[in-house]
This record gives structure tokens, sequence and C-alpha cells, in this order.
């Protein structure tokens, strides 16, 4: 499953998957290991795993274009940003009618394409819901030129790729990229590889890359003939209903699917988007051998109908970001892309336009609104009040109110709704944020459209509720329609321009963001811009809403009269609302005497009424609170946006390659401060970041100590958000966090304004510190938001225990292997209960906690960007006057330490055990638990398998761990997920515990199959797997090391990310001692070396000095790898299981405890760690 989340820029806004305020826009898709495991396109030492497994496959690309195409927009004619370097130009294949935008990157490492098509679950017929979803799985599974249905993914994750997909209400999109590697697609021999080489070496020269040529080659034959295999259908029927089985238990989902379903029955708003095997087969039984035989029928037919009727040519954008010239794009587009056959049809969006006049006397008639015929919220879905149960621990209020699309063409060039939102979601004094928080009322609030679709769009108002507020939510309600009368009352009433300085304000941060907008991830980029190519003309497709016209008045006064009572759905979600003392019971909106529901698709519970009467009148004319205020002008809003590296003083050799260069140690005093310093001379945007750790062994001393710091946090930056709330709009950002190892302190943003921020954020850490000492009578404000905190942060940790079950079984692997490491109960016991009673937590014993912390500390920063020496200096003195200038130095026997244990070898656990722990099982080592939701149906193993700690492993074990992970995904998803059919949760990869010691593990949820099948099917896994290894040519082996040498040598993007690369090498040195602090910044690199395979002939000189290893080495260091630390039969394998019970499988759970070797509960857990050794500390560079 994958969900949908806001990208980053405004060019990826998407339109019809908008998650402002409510983040209720959800959308399916193919399973992808970043949708539950660590990100899919780095190795995991980049902190992520790749997606794919690879094997071989021709790809023959036609030398000669025999396709015409048409140049709609050319690269001078595009609006871009300041830093943005890329050519662009847009074209149209014909005769199919494709429009394209080709991206020429000369820098980028990673190449990219993505189709969007306008067509999603909408288009779903009525007897087959879920089947545009169905029809992007299937699409994965071959085609008439490349049938096997694993080609696609394996030839991408050889070229160092990865793919995936979603299907949206109106949309779907598919997207891929790929890291050129010095290499062809072709062949399975060394004379197909010396072919692959002749051609590498002459796209080098000129010419697209032949991983992009033959990944476009493959992508095109989706959308010009798919096979929809007859053998794939049933089988990918049963992966659709184990991923919807595993979102029953989503409030996210359940929440969506409730709005949808709640909806106008004759809007296709309403549908089931994500489909089952009973819906697919219009009435199939997952329990039989297939559709036909349980009372349903094949979707095939259909399948290949809604292809026919929505895959038209001028039905999809394809967007492709590449290395070569636009020209060899181009070409190669033409060569791949150019064969899909003409459209037959008018495109679908052209369907849903409305001539509709566009006023109508004083109303403003919107053109596109209800353009289908029908509203999906009428007057029957609006008026209403529906309380919700939730299956986490939350409580919210949701107000949706039914707007036109915003992409409607009186709204698209103003963008009205922006103010509007900016206005009811503003958090400073005298905004209804700052009234509600102060009252401690809510832990947040929002504003936004949650929902927007060709034809209309939920406008949303959000907030997150403490008890108390939940208690009061007549209260609140009340507060939220004055804050919107007053608003409403102000646009009205504007005789001094305010809405208009407003609106301008906002136009100026968007241009100034656009202005200063780096180059992201070449597949984000792809993936959004291919969707926004049906809502921008080429030309402005990169600025999308960025610049905006004037403000209209009549548009913002139209959309608010809109915001009442007769017009809205609200919801009110609490696990209180079916108990018999609910708090609810006295609230003028109660629904007490209605019926309780359940949703039919994710079995939510909920019931609903309309709003009384006289309850509907008092919000339409509310007496408005005298505290309640509009904001000031933004003064933060920032002007100067000089680049110091073109300050004359600093001296800028063109020679030089300075993206290469790692920051300077500018203060070193190993026993209180060390500081970094970069000036940034490449990306030259007008932007700084500024990173500290404040080193303290006083934060993870206890459960106590661990939670005060949590709670400090967030009272900060609860209190904090009014000191800074107009920074962050303008573009500066902050962030506190308490880890176990210390303070981060990170603040962000453009030049200008940072060293406030941090003056700012550092002063008011310490002074919040004295006001809290003082006690809750000298400041009643600072003690609710304390009082708030322990809830917020009590709610937050029992509602971990209800997360899906691998996510549970990983917590639980966790818990065993670190040390040291405290458990949830313990966390839980200091926030409620006995214990809590007994010792409640203060504000005053939280503030002594964190000053003794401060007390003893040692500082890492760095300054990095737009910023001078000199001013880096002055940071340091900052640094020096806040946080070290009135405290001890830490000795470096003071550093906290954080390490793993050693699982037993099944020698070991022998003499823990004794001998019945290994006469049964392969693992000699088994933790177990239950699931703690009732309606959870799933069940999950994780397989661990060790094999060492860095310092044991070296570079060399590193690399080859990670080469062994990324070929591991794709055989274990093959295997376990397509012909098993096991889960639809189902990964291999390696993973890193505390203090360095590496882990390839393989995870499975089920909800078909229990832990102990589940394990036998991974020790199943693993034994092909090996075999799988031993079999494959060396060729072949060659190029799954060169596609994560690709991965671990792709160059950083933007400024960020290299702002995340340099700190995430400091920060991992944290604890060490003074004689190990020096970051490799090359460890990268290095690792790279030990997989890039040199040719056989090379000079035996040269091979005696080089770390680099033939293809047969390298084959042979896998090989024995994986015989000593993962195959069954090793005395040295280190293997543990975590499994995790649904309710169902409760006997079983019950019935294994007290068995040798299986831990049924943490003090299982805890006794057994008595008898592990540790790895080392010491890191492998």
């Amino acid at each position: 499953m994958r969900i949908v989340m806001p990208r980053p820029g405004v060019l990826l806004i998407s339109v019809t998957l908008l998650w402002v305020a409510a983040n209720e826009a959800t959308a399916f898709g193919r399973p992808s290991s970043s949708s539950f495991l660590p990100a899919s396109t780095k190795p995991s030492i980049l902190r992520s795993t790749t997606t794919t497994a690879a094997t071989e496959s021709s790809s023959p690309i036609k030398s000669e274009s025999a396709i015409r195409s048409v140049v709609l927009v050319k690269n001078e004619d595009f609006v871009k940003s300041d830093p943005d370097k890329r050519e662009y130009r847009a074209i149209r294949l014909e005769p199919s009618q494709l429009e394209v935008l080709l991206v020429s990157d000369g820098d980028t490492d990673v190449e990219a394409a993505a189709v969007h098509v306008k067509a999603g679950h909408f288009y779903d017929p009525p007897n087959r819901a879920g089947l545009a979803h169905f029809h992007e799985h299937m699409l994965f599974l071959g085609t008439t030129k490349y049938p096997d249905e694993d080609d696609y993914e394996n030839y991408l994750s050889k070229n160092g790729g990865s793919t995936n997909a979603y299907t949206d209400m109106e949309d779907t999109n598919y997207y891929f990229n790929v890291a050129p590697l010095d290499h062809d697609e072709d062949g399975d021999d060394g004379d197909d590889i010396d072919e692959a080489q002749d051609s590498t070496d002459e796209m080098v020269e000129g010419g697209t890359s032949a991983a992009l040529s033959g990944g476009l080659d493959r992508f095109a034959q989706f959308f010009i003939s798919p096979s929809f295999a007859v053998e794939s259908v049933e089988r990918e029927l049963r992966a659709i209903n184990s991923e919807h089985l595993n979102s029953i238990t989503s409030d996210q989902w359940r929440n969506f699917q409730l709005l949808k379903s709640g909806s106008n029955p004759n809007h296709p708003f309403h549908k089931f988007g994500c489909g089952n095997y009973k819906t697919l087969t219009d009435g199939g039984d997952i329990a039989g051998e297939s559709a036909e035989s349980s009372g349903g029928s094949s979707p095939r037919d259909v399948l290949l109908q809604f292809w026919n009727d929505n895959y038209q040519s001028n039905n999809l954008k394809l967007c492709v970001v590449g290395r070569a010239s636009l020209d060899d794009l181009q070409k190669t587009v033409e060569d791949t892309f150019g064969y899909l056959p003409p459209p037959t049809t008018a495109p679908v969006v052209e369907n849903l336009s409305s001539a509709t006049s566009p006023t109508n006397g004083d109303k403003v008639e919107f053109p596109l609104e209800n353009a289908r015929g029908v509203a999906a919220f009428g007057r029957e879905q609006l008026g209403l009040v529906r309380e919700v149960v939730p299956i986490m621990e939350s409580r919210s209020i949701k107000l949706y109110f039914a707007f036109p699309p915003m992409d409607d063409p009186l709204l698209r060039e103003t963008r009205p709704y922006r103010v509007i939102s900016h206005l009811l979601g503003h958090e400073s004094p005298g905004s209804l944020h700052y009234l509600l928080n102060g009252e401690g009322l809510i832990n947040g609030l929002s504003s936004g459209t949650g929902i927007g679709v060709s034809d209309f769009s939920l406008a949303t108002f959000s907030l997150s509720l403490t008890p108390k507020g939940m208690k009061q939510r007549d209260y609140v309600l009340s507060l939220v329609f004055q804050w919107i009368s007053l608003v409403k009352s102000a646009i009205e009433n504007d005789e001094h321009g305010l809405m208009e300085q407003y609106h301008d304000e906002l136009r100026r941060i968007s241009t100034m963001n656009f202005r200063f907008r780096e180059n992201g991830d070449p597949i984000d980029f792809a993936s959004g811009a291919a969707e926004l190519m049906f809502d921008y003309e080429p030309s402005v497709i990169l600025a999308g809403s960025a610049f905006t016209k004037e403000y209209k008045p009549e548009l913002a006064k139209a959309l608010l009269e809109r915001m009442n009572p007769e017009n809205v759905l609200i919801t009110v979600s609490d696990q209180d609302l079916d108990k018999e003392n609910s708090p609810h019971a006295d609230s003028e909106t109660s629904l007490g005497a209605s019926e309780w529901q359940t949703e039919q698709w994710y079995r939510g519970k909920y019931r609903e009424e309309k709003i009384p009467q006289a309850v509907m009148e008092k919000w339409k004319t509310p007496e408005i609170d005298p505290r309640l205020k509009l904001p000031d002008l933004n003064a933060f809003i920032p002007d100067d946006f000089s680049l110091k590296c073109e300050d004359p003083e600093e001296q800028t050799d063109p020679s030089i390659d300075y993206s290469k260069q790692p920051p300077c140690l500018l203060i070193d005093r190993p026993d209180s401060l060390r500081m970094w310093h970069k000036l940034d001379r490449t990306w030259k945007v007008p932007k700084t970041s500024i990173r500290i750790h404040l080193t303290s062994p006083n934060l993870y001393r206890s459960p106590r100590t661990m939670t005060m710091a949590r709670l400090y946090q967030k009272v900060l930056n609860d209190d904090l958000n009014s000191f800074v709330y107009y920074a962050s709009v303008a573009g500066c950002n902050y962030r506190v966090d308490c880890a176990p190892t210390g303070f981060r302190v990170s603040v962000t943003g453009y030049s200008e304004k940072l060293p406030n921020l941090l003056d700012t954020v550092t002063t008011r850490m310490l002074s919040l510190l004295r006001e809290m000492k003082e006690g809750p009578e000298a400041h009643p404000g600072l003690a609710q938001k304390f009082n708030k905190a322990i809830q917020n942060l009590c709610r937050e940790t029992k509602n971990y225990k209800l997360d899906s079950p691998y996510e549970v079984g990983s917590y639980n692997s966790r818990i065993l292997m670190e040390n040291p490491v405290w458990h949830v109960d313990s966390y839980i016991a200091e926030l409620e209960g006995e214990y809590a009673e007994k010792e409640p937590l203060t504000m005053e014993e939280c503030a002594d906690t964190m000053e003794e912390s401060l007390s003893r500390v040692k500082a890492e920063a760095i300054c990095i960007g737009n910023i001078n020496e000199k001013e880096a200096r002055k940071v340091a003195s900052v640094i020096d006057e806040h946080f070290l200038a009135h405290s001890r130095p830490l000795t470096e026997d003071e550093n906290p330490k954080f390490r793993s244990f050693k699982l037993p070898t099944r020698a070991e656990a022998v003499s823990i055990f004794g001998v019945e722990s290994t006469t049964s099982r392969s693992i000699p080592l088994i933790v177990e638990d239950m699931v703690l939701s009732e309606s959870e149906e799933n069940n999950s193993v994780e397989v661990i398998l060790q094999a060492g700690s860095d310092f044991e492993l070296g570079y060399q074990g590193v690399a080859i761990m990670e080469l062994i992970g990324h070929i591991a995904y794709g055989s274990a998803f093959g295997q376990l997920r397509t012909k098993e059919q096991l889960g639809y949760i189902v990964s291999a990869f390696t993973r890193k515990t505390a203090g360095g010691a590496g882990s390839l593990c393989v995870v499975v949820q089920s909800s078909i199959a229990l832990p102990e099948h589940l394990e036998e099917r991974c020790e199943a896994w693993l034994a092909s797997f090996r075999q799988e290894l031993a079999d494959m040519p060396e060729e072949r082996l060659a190029m799954e090391a060169g596609a994560v040498v690709a991965q671990l040598l792709e160059r950083d993007a933007k400024l960020s990310d290299e702002i995340g690369s340099v700190w995430g090498e400091i920060l991992a040195l944290e604890t060490l001692s003074a004689r190990l602090k020096q970051p490799a910044f090359d460890r990268l690199e290095r690792l790279a070396e030990h997989l890039t395979v040199q040719e056989e002939d090379v000079e035996v000189q040269s091979q005696s000095t080089s770390v680099s290893p033939t293809a047969a080495e390298l084959k042979q260091q896998v090989v024995a790898f994986f015989d000593k630390h993962f195959s069954a039969d090793s005395e040295d394998r280190r293997a543990m299981s975590s499994r995790v019970y649904g309710h169902k499988g409760k006997e079983v759970f019950e019935s294994h405890k007290g068995t040798p070797g299986v831990l049924s509960n943490y003090s299982d857990v805890r006794h057994v760690k008595q008898y592990l050794s540790l790895f080392p500390l010491a890191p492998y560079y």
C-alpha cells in the first residue's frame, strides 16, 4: 500500500491529492518497501534499502526514429527558479498526441520517468469496486514484448533503480528511476556483457543512457500492449485483498472511507477505491480456488475494457528526466513511447467541462462545480454531526465545508482560499489557535483543502483536542464559528485593504520560495510534473501555483459564504464516545440517542444526525469573543538574498569542485565544542542550516528522565510557537529534539533572519526552565501546557502498542538486541497508573532534570550554506554563552554509549536454554507477542540474522552485506509475496541496531498464516536464495554490485541533501572518544570500491593495491559471507525470530509460553539479556 503524502515544492502540489489539513486524501498502490520499511531507492547504509532484485533480459531499441514529434515549448520559454540549471522541452508525439515534458540534467546521477493517467477509481464499473487499483497492479506483471512478470522490476533493480505507482480518485500515476551504470541491459554471458559495454561507451560520448532507454522501452509497453496474463489475475486478486485487510485497522483509511460512504451514492466519490476479492470478482469467495469456482467471475475482460477506455494516449502525460541532451531524450521517447496507438476517443478530462456562466446577478457561480450533474455533498449529506470511535486513542473535530474545485477557472489564478486558509489556521496571538491552545483545549489546529477533485472540494478545518477540549466541544465549536464570522466580517468590511495586503504577503512568500527552489529528487519531480501537465501550460509548469494574480474580494466572499453550518459535515472522533459515562452526553450536539452503525468496507464505528436547528442558528450569527483578532502583517519575510560566496573577501576558484569538499573543523575543543563550517559555493541559494547536538548522559539515565526530556520538548515547542510562528511562515524553521544521546537543535531557512531565530530558540530553552522551576502558581499557563504534554505523551506512547504487527515485531526485536533500552511499559508507568499517582510528574522536577542534564554537556555543531566563517564563529559564541559557559565538560567516560547484544549461536542457545531449544527449530531464540487490538486480523514474523558489528565486518563486510540485501529484496518478494501469496507486506533488507551491528531481516505480515508457518517459509526462502546466489552468473552479480555502487555514489541534488549527508557522518560519532571522532566523509566512496568489479586482465601490480574484486572474487565473497552468517547449518549463525499473533492465534500464543527459547513477555527478554555479550562500539572506518 502506498499512501500519498505531500511532496515538497510548489511544483509537486497535487490537484487531487491534497493532504493540507485533514490527512484524508489517500491513494492505493503497489507494495513498496518505502511504504512500511526503509526507503527503497538507496542502500541501507544510506539508511534505506533497495526495491528490487535482478535478472537479465534484453531490450532492443530501434536505432532509427520513424516517429514524428512536434516541439510545443522550447527551453528558453520555460519559467525557472534561479538555481535551476536544467533544460526543458515540451513535445507532442504524432500521431498518438501524447504530450511529453523532457528534462535534461547533466549533473544528475538518477534518471526517472513518470506517466500520469487521468483515470482513477472514480471510473470503476459499479460491480467491480477497486478495478482501477487492480488494473494498476496488473500493468506491472508483463507485457507482450516483455512477458516475464518480473522483467520490468528486475531490469530496474539491475540498473540501480526502483518503481512504484498509486491510484487515486481521478488519477493514476506510474513512475520509475534508474542510476546509469557502466553496462547495458543485455546479456546473460560474457559476450553480451562486452556488447553492452561497447554500447555504454557510445552513450557516454553522447546519447541517452542504456539504463534509461531500456527502462523507457519497458515502461512504454504498459501503454502499448500489456498482457494481463490469466495466470497472474487470480494471484494478484489475493494481493489486493491482503492489502485491504492490512488497512482495516487504520483510522486513516477508516475515516477516509467513512467520508466517501457518507457522500451521495450517485457520485463516484462514494465508491470503495481499494477493492477486495469479492468486489473485484463480482461476488467471488477468496476461500475458493478461483473466482469462477466460488460464485464470481474473472475480471480480466473488464480489465481489458478499462485499459481500452481510459488508457488512450491523449489521456496520458509523460515526463522524462535524464542526463542526455534534449535532442537525445526526444529521440529515445520517439523510439519507445512513439509507438502508442493514436486515440480513438476524446480525453476523459474534457468531458467534465461546463459552460455555466461565472456570475448570476450578485451570486458567483463556479463553472466546474458539480460538473458531473450531481453533488457529492448536497443537502442530505451536509448540516450533519458524525461521531466516530477510533481504534487509536485520539480526539479530534473536523469540519468539512462543500466548496467548488480549487482548480475552477475562477479560482485558479487568484487562489482566494489561500488567504482564507492562512487566516483561519493562523497561530499568532489573538488567533483561534492561540486562544484554544492557551486554555489547554487543543493540541493543534489546521485549515486547508482536505479533498479536491475536478467538480468539488472539501475545505477542512481540523482540531486535535485534549481531553479537556473534548469535554468542552460545544465551546470549541462555538469559537470556531466565531472565528469564521470574524474573518468573514473582515473581508466584507475591508475598508483599508487589509485582505489585499495579506494576499500580497502570501504572493511574496510564494514567489520567493519558487525563485530559490532547488531541484529535488528526479523521481518525485517526474511524478509530480506528469500530473501537473494536465493543469498548466508547459511553459509555467515549473512554477505551478507560485504566481497568483491580484486579490478578488468577491471570490473570497463567495467562498466564505460556503462556511456556514448548513454546508458543513462535522466529525467528532473520540474513543470515549461509546462508553456509558461518556463526557459527550451533555453536549448540545451529542448523538447519545442514535444507534451505532458499522461502515461496510473498513468497519468504522459511527453514528450521525442533523445539527439541531437551535444550534445552527446560534452558529450562523455568533457573538464574537473580544479576545479574537486578525494577525499583524508578517515582518519576518526576508528581502536580503545576497550570497556570501560572492563577497569580495571570499575567493572562489572556478577550477575547484566545491561540492566534493567536506566541511572544515573551525573550532576544535574536544572537551566542550567542535564547530564545523562550510560556505556554500555550489548551490548558491540564500539559505543556511545550523545544527547543534548537545551530548548528555543524563537524558536516558532512566525511563523517568527520558520521559521528563520528552515532556520538556513538548512544552518548549508548544511555548515557542507564539515566538517564531511568523518566522516559520516566512521560510525559517526550527526544531528541538530530546534524543537518548542529548539535545538536538536545528534552525534552517533564509539566511537573513536565521541568527535571530537561533538566538530566540536557544534563549527560550533556558528561560523556560527558570519559569518552570517557579511552579504552576507563578505560571499557570505553563502548567497547563505541561499537563497537556503529559496527556499527549501518554496517548502517543500507548498508541505505539497499537501499531501494525510487523512494527510491533520490529520494536520487540530491538528491545532484545539493544542496550540500554527502556521498554514502552516503563514509560507508561511513569505517565499513568499506581506509580504515577504516588510520584506524579511535576513541572518543577522536569525543569530540575533538564537543568541538570544541561549542566554536563559538550557540543557538536555545523554551520553550512550561505554563512561565512565570521558568522559561524558568532553561532559558536551563542552556543558557548547559552550552554557551555555554565556547564562542566563531559569526560570521555561519561559519553552515553548504546550498543547491541550478540544473538546466541545454536551452541550458545543450548547453554542458555538447554538442548530442547535446538532440536525442533532452526532458530533457537524466539520472541512472541500478541497484538493489542482485537480487530487486528494479521500476524507477522521478522527473522533476523546478525552478521556482526561494523568494526568486525570492516568496509568489505559491510559492502558485501549491502549487496546481499539488495539482491535479497526482490528474491524474497518474488517468492513469498508473488508466488506464495503469504501477505501483502513482504520485504528483505539490511538493518542496523545500536552501535553499528548489522543484520539481514526478512519480514512478512499475513492474514492467512500464523507466525510459525511464516517463519518456516522464510527459512525455506533463505535456503533457495543461497542456491540462487551460488547459481548466479558472475556477470549478473557484477551488474547487481554496479547498481549498489551507483546508489552509493549518488551525489547530493540540493543544499539540504548535502547538509543531511555531512551532519549524518558527524553525528554517527557523537558518543565515541576523541580519537575516533574524525568523520569519514568519504565513507560511501570507500565502500563502493569494494563492490566495483575490475576486469580479469587487470595487471597483477594493480590488483595487489586495489580492494576492488574481480567478478569471480566478488561471487566467492558473497557466497562465503552468506554461508558464515545466514545459512541455517552454519555454526556461526546468530538468529532470532520476532513473532506477533493476531487474536485468532491467541491459543497458539498461549500454548508456547514456557517453551525453552521462546520469550513471551518482557520479563523473559530481560532475563535472557543477562546471558548475552555485546558487540564492540568502534566503527569500521
